[in-house]
């Protein structure tokens, strides 16, 4: 192996995964560090040029890379969600996206000086907002799940159809003079149209046999993996062998197939094909645009940019105000859902095809679609990624601006656990498989739930929930253990915790293993009957601040109290865990969580003075 390949696998890996792990530390879109790290590494410094190195094939490796993530994306767009989703997903693939051409076509032309035929070919790539940028970004912003599919849905679906629409726009754009409108109706459309057909075939087939297989017991479990894979990558080869674009559209709707028949199995398949994308993402951007050549860049000009400036700010909020009238969308989500439009490599792709077939045909400034795109691309990137979680605060379209509880199992002393977070202003809904159980803590303004957490509708109604931390505090210790396990990979497995399972001792303890179960909540003795009894015999749980004046009285008299939850105001929950290697003690302004004993008057608890209640706004408890 040369030593441009170790450049490249060194820089490109590591480089992407640190990209990521900074992103996640700090809350930062971790596609604009992606792009970011790519210039630096190709136009900037000159270090990587991968269509150089790789060759021919790397526009090939790049094909197939993005049709797994579009495959992956496929697996998100469950049909359960046209319910409340249905209008608006309609409207921005269906009526914005050839508004969006048109507009953006406009601009190309009379903004950004280009001729007609390049101006189309640009409107078409830039009607698609990529889904390698939008689903990371959903990932973190927390947004409520029906603006959350509105852009979930477009991206995933417009990233194909825009495709075909660019390749459409580039074969009119290069038909001979002599072949006139004809050949569109007798040739391109029937093309389109039986393309189209093959490749909804091909996925609708593709999910119909992986299901067959997988409910006969016909595959074992080390090959679903890599039988899916396989899958997307096939049928988005046999799709592009009908027409570019129809690939990706194969490979979308293979992944709609599979999460609509409802595979057996596949959710924990879904859960490391995940974690591959995330890979593949930060592989892609990387290379991309390490490889763009500074000859590109210099193409960058003041009507580009006022180009650019007229796509984000006028033809795409306008696209979608038209697009919306007369919809059920409220005005914030038309104001939110105009703005974020972040473009991706599927947009990059086409437009290093489109432009230099273009170029080559004599076009007019073809050349300066690339520059164009890319620069719309970057734009996008740096305005949306840095903007999308602040205006979805500003709002309100978020499920919470702070770290949230959820407490599954509702008992006395939970219900009493439960009003103590809400009181100190932290989010908090209890949950229980009963309606029963939760009407006291209705009663008393906190969020309920009645769902069962084994469920998949009870999984997915809880992600409707603010919620980044869980405890399940039922009396059955394994069924404890299965409620972490199962949500350890939503909510991470450092967030989930039980009740003891009564034990004084973990590593006497002989039930699921550490993998099968969350970490404990406080100590293990402290387990379900000892905070029954104790809560029977008057103990109960209060929101206790520290000052600065009683941080050493409260420090120095934990035995007289049971301490659980630590509030930490702008930097999140600590939960209390006998497992964590070393605990962070609370510190002034912190709001304690504690099971204080009845002979404790509430103001004299350690010095420290109880919580009075606040209110969290747009925490109005549902009904049961």
């Amino acid at each position: 192996m040369n030593e441009d390949a170790i450049v490249l696998i060194f820089f490109v890996f590591c480089g992407g995964m640190l990209a990521q792990w900074v992103a996640w530390w700090f809350k930062l879109p971790a596609i604009v560090l992606l792009f970011s790290l790519g210039l630096l590494l190709g136009p900037g410094l000159e270090l990587l040029h991968p269509s150089d190195l790789i060759g021919p094939l790397f526009h090939v490796l790049v094909s197939l890379a993005v049709a797994l993530i579009v495959f992956e994306g496929g697996l998100a767009l469950d049909f359960r969600q046209w319910q409340s989703a249905g209008e608006g997903v309609l409207r921005l693939t269906l009526v914005a996206l050839p508004i969006n051409w048109g507009l953006g076509a406009l601009a190309a032309h009379y903004v950004g000086g280009l001729s007609w035929g390049p101006a189309c070919l640009f409107g078409a790539i830039v009607v698609v907002t990529g889904p390698t940028v939008v689903l990371p970004l959903l990932r973190h912003a927390k947004l409520r799940p029906r603006v959350a599919a509105f852009l979930r849905w477009e991206a995933i679906v417009n990233d194909p159809v825009g495709a075909i629409l660019a390749t459409l726009v580039l074969e009119i754009l290069l038909m001979k003079p002599n072949e006139g409108s004809s050949a569109f109706f007798t040739a391109l459309l029937p093309h389109l149209v039986v393309s189209s057909a093959v490749a909804i075939g091909l996925g609708v087939a593709g999910g119909w046999g992986v299901k067959q297989l997988f409910i006969h017991d016909l595959m074992p479990e080390p090959l679903k993996m890599p039988l899916l894979l396989t899958l997307a990558m096939a049928v988005y080869a046999l799709g592009t062998l009908f027409m570019d674009g129809a690939g990706l559209m194969a490979s979308t709707v293979f992944g709609m197939a599979l999460a609509n028949m409802r595979v057996p199995g596949l959710g924990e398949l879904q859960r490391m094909k995940e974690s591959l994308v995330v890979l593949i993402v930060s592989l892609l951007f990387i290379l991309l645009t390490a490889d763009l050549q500074r000859a590109v860049l210099q193409h960058l000009s003041w009507s580009i940019l006022a180009l650019t400036c007229a796509v984000i700010f006028v033809v795409r909020p306008l696209g979608i105000y038209l697009a919306t009238l007369g919809s059920a969308l409220s005005w914030r989500e038309r104001v939110f859902v105009g703005w974020i439009a972040p473009r991706g490599i599927v947009a990059a792709a086409v437009a290093g095809v489109a432009g230099i077939r273009l170029s080559e045909a004599g076009f007019e400034s073809a050349q300066l679609v690339m520059p164009a795109v890319f620069a719309v691309i970057g734009s996008t990137m740096l305005l949306h990624g840095f903007s999308l979680r602040p205006l979805a605060r500003r709002l309100k379209l978020t499920l919470s601006d702070v770290p949230a509880l959820a407490i599954v199992g509702a008992n006395p002393w939970s219900r009493d656990l439960a009003q103590a977070v809400f009181r100190a202003g932290t989010p908090v809904t209890l949950v229980d498989t009963a309606a029963r159980p939760l009407i006291p803590a209705r009663r008393a303004g906190v969020p309920v739930l009645r769902a069962e957490m084994l469920s998949e509708a009870g999984a997915e109604s809880l992600e409707e929930r603010p919620a980044d931390y869980l405890i399940a505090t039922t009396p059955d210790a394994i069924y404890n253990g299965m409620v972490c396990a199962h949500l350890a990979p939503h909510f991470g497995r450092a967030r989930v915790y039980q009740v003891s399972p009564g034990v004084a001792r973990l590593d006497e303890y002989r039930g699921l293993s550490r993998d099968a179960r969350g970490k404990v909540f406080g100590l293990p003795e402290w387990n379900f009957t000892l905070l029954e009894t104790l809560h029977q015999e008057g103990w109960r749980f209060q929101a206790l601040e520290v000052t600065m004046a009683t941080l050493d009285a409260f420090l120095h008299t934990r035995g007289d109290r049971l301490d659980f939850i630590t509030l930490r105001p702008g930097a999140g929950i600590s939960i209390h865990s006998a497992e964590d290697s070393a605990g962070t003690p609370p510190s002034a302004g912190d709001v304690v969580i504690s099971l204080v004993p009845p002979s404790e008057p509430d103001a004299a608890v350690a010095g420290a003075q109880p919580v009075k209640a606040i209110e969290i706004a747009g925490s109005n408890a549902p009904a049961v």
